[in-house]
């Protein structure tokens, strides 16, 4: 029997659209079968252990009774008559579905969340009686007189009809008290009154959350209830359960422990998975759920690209080229395959945070309320000095916080975290430093909280600092991610870009770094290459000779680059690197579609200012013509024009040949 996936107990379907026989008893099942998967059920059920902290009546009577009825079927399995009534057929069909739904709603509620269960603990009472009711009603039919049963088992059979028959669902008076004491301290938080620590501890330890990891598992929990649901006001209440549980894990049990520095990941919403770098999200460099694709061919994740225009540019923030225009087209083949690899994964698809607004809608008060509070708790244990091990425990709760969502960002922000982070970014301490610079990376996505990193004193001397000479790789791919984040805004694109610590310090990267940095520095360096005003300080940064030395590995990124920098003043730059023209050529000729788009920009540029020597030079590679053609009849409407361009570049170098050979 496959194992039922946990789910809010109240979607069992009403009675009259319960599941047919044939869903779970296969028509060629014999009689003495029949019985034996029946026996089977029950007993399954009675080794089942009763809730410990909610609904512990309802749960334990039901599994009791269970255990009673697996003897009445094990009397009939051990004694089976040969010819098995049609109504006893029948009634033990009914009784499997029976006790099936009994299972399930028994393990839903024992593996599933305990707020949301006290929560709903009068409608999952009142699930439990409906089945005793069915129960009792199929063993007042069941036909007892068509089985050589001893006396002491009928009158057992008896007692549970007895039993079963009760005119209304039993609410337990202590979950009721339970659950009105959790919605008072969800409107204590509404109401931004912070909730008696000692008062919230009996809570949750009536709960059953007594630890760190409780709470985290509870969280887990609720989590999967918000994708589970399809009622929007259930989805809002569960939001606001979720920044109750957080707010008490920090304050009653401790931040969590950081993982070690080798299981921590940039992208935390799946903590421990690296992801494919094409189904990564250039902007957000997290994993895309609905990719699109823009006007330049490039794809992008749709919230991460709606942000980027809505935030006023008009340029692809990977190749910097003017956007034609604005629509999107989803790249449903690339859905797909994240899709099936999520799966593989075993990664949620469809949400990768908890959203505090729902469909639009207002966002959650108590959840928002509860993040700062526990966002200012963690601040001010932060600024008490604590010791290196509290201190990362700390961070490293606030990492997590930063996660979630956009609404979380702010409020982070706002408790003063930016500034309390500072000094962690020159920590000796490696794992301190990777959850300070992580953190502050979490943050930069949201748009209003770069202004508050770009004027924070010290925050973007440390960001350098860790890209410069931080204590590992990760902490320095994402101070690169942050600066890339940053760079998104036109005002800070210039302001950073002018600092020769950070180019020098996105160079190295890209020169030395693992695949996951080099890619990150590459990226922040295409966008400041997009400003004129920065180019003179990449060519003195060594950015060409970089991006030349890269094309092998980073096609697309590296020929981006080179075409940026030879638009905006940098051809001499380009030609006077090591054998540029022939690599940016071999690129034009055999490289991906995307990359071959940028070479020929580049060449285009390049021809144009370079001299006479650079068009001879590219005209004597072999097959580059070929190339050229291929692009104007394949290629986007952009590498079209570029390759017709250059095409007539060469051909006019070739007559001008031509002339002098002729005049000689």
């Amino acid at each position: 029997m496959a194992k039922p996936k946990p789910a809010q107990p109240l979607v069992f379907p009403p009675r009259k659209l319960r599941p047919s026989p044939e869903a779970f008893i296969s028509p060629n099942f014999s009689n003495q079968k029949l019985v034996q998967s029946v026996l089977i059920l029950s007993k399954e059920i009675s080794s089942l252990k009763p809730l410990d902290s909610i609904l512990k009546r309802c749960s334990s009577s039901m599994i009791c009774k269970s255990n009673l009825l697996s003897i009445l079927f094990e009397e009939i399995y051990r004694n089976p008559i040969i010819y098995l009534p049609k109504s006893a057929i029948l009634c033990f069909e009914e009784i499997y579905i029976v006790l099936q739904r009994i299972k399930t709603l028994l393990e839903d509620c024992s593996k599933g969340s305990k707020m949301w269960l006290i929560m709903q603990n009068e409608s999952v009472s009142i699930s439990f009686h409906e089945l005793m009711v069915d129960l009792s009603t199929l063993l007042d039919i069941f036909p007892l007189h068509e089985f050589n049963l001893n006396e002491d088992v009928r009158e057992m059979v008896l007692l549970i009809r007895k039993q079963c028959w009760e005119k209304k669902a039993f609410i337990d008076p202590t979950d009721k008290n339970l659950r009105f004491e959790v919605s008072k301290l969800l409107d204590q938080i509404k109401n931004e009154i912070v909730p008696d620590h000692f008062k919230l501890k009996q809570i949750f330890h009536k709960l059953g959350l007594k630890n760190s990891k409780s709470c985290k598992e509870e969280i887990e929990s609720l989590e999967d209830e918000v994708q589970n649901q399809v009622c929007e006001k259930s989805t809002v209440e569960i939001i606001g359960l979720i920044g109750l549980v957080r707010y008490a894990k920090c304050v009653l049990f401790g931040a969590s422990t950081p993982r070690s520095e080798s299981s921590t990941s940039r992208f935390d919403s799946t903590d421990t998975i690296t992801f494919p770098v094409d189904f990564r999200c250039p902007i957000s460099l997290d994993l895309m759920r609905d990719p699109v694709v823009v006007a330049t061919g490039q794809t992008y994740d749709r919230s991460s690209i709606n942000h980027w225009i809505d935030s006023g540019h008009n340029t692809c923030p990977k190749t910097g080229q003017v956007l034609a225009h604005t629509h999107l087209i989803s790249n449903r083949a690339l859905k797909n395959l994240i899709a099936l690899w999520c799966r593989e994964q075993k990664i949620p698809f469809e949400v990768t945070e908890t959203n505090y607004r729902v469909n639009g809608s207002t966002p959650n008060k108590a959840a928002i309320e509860a993040t700062k509070m526990t966002a200012l708790f963690l601040v001010n244990k932060l600024s008490a000095s604590p010791s290196n091990e509290s201190a990362n425990r700390l961070v490293y709760e606030l990492r997590l916080l930063a996660k979630t969502d956009s609404e979380n960002r702010a409020c982070i922000a706002e408790a003063e975290t930016i500034s309390a982070l500072v000094r962690y970014l020159i920590s000796n301490d490696a794992n301190l430093q990777i959850n300070a610079v992580t953190t502050i990376l979490n943050l930069s996505i949201l748009e209003s909280n770069k202004k508050r990193i770009m004027e924070t004193n010290g925050v973007i001397d440390g960001i350098t600092e860790v890209l410069r000479t931080g204590a590992t790789w990760e902490a320095k791919e994402n101070a690169a991610a942050t600066i890339f984040s940053l760079s998104g805004v036109a005002e800070y694109r210039k302001k950073l870009g002018k600092k020769t610590r950070v180019v020098k310090g996105l160079v190295e990267l890209a020169k030395m770094g693992p695949s996951n940095g080099k890619k990150d520095a590459l990226v922040a360096i295409l966008n400041f290459a997009g400003e004129r005003e920065t180019v003179g300080r990449l060519i003195e940064g060594g950015v060409v000779d970089m991006a030349v030395g890269l094309a092998a590995e980073f096609p697309e990124e590296a020929m981006a680059i080179i075409a940026a920098v030879a638009k905006r003043g940098g051809v001499a730059a380009v030609v006077a690197s090591f054998q540029s023209i022939r690599i940016i050529g071999g690129i034009l000729r055999d490289g991906p579609e995307a990359a071959r788009e940028s070479a020929v920009a580049g060449l285009v540029s390049v021809c144009r200012r370079g001299g006479a020597e650079v068009v001879a030079e590219l005209a004597s590679m072999a097959g580059i013509e070929r190339s050229m053609w291929e692009l104007m009849a394949t290629g986007t409407v952009r590498s079209r024009r570029k390759a017709a361009s250059l095409m007539r570049i060469i051909r006019r170098w070739a007559a001008s040949l031509e002339n002098q050979t002729v005049h000689c």
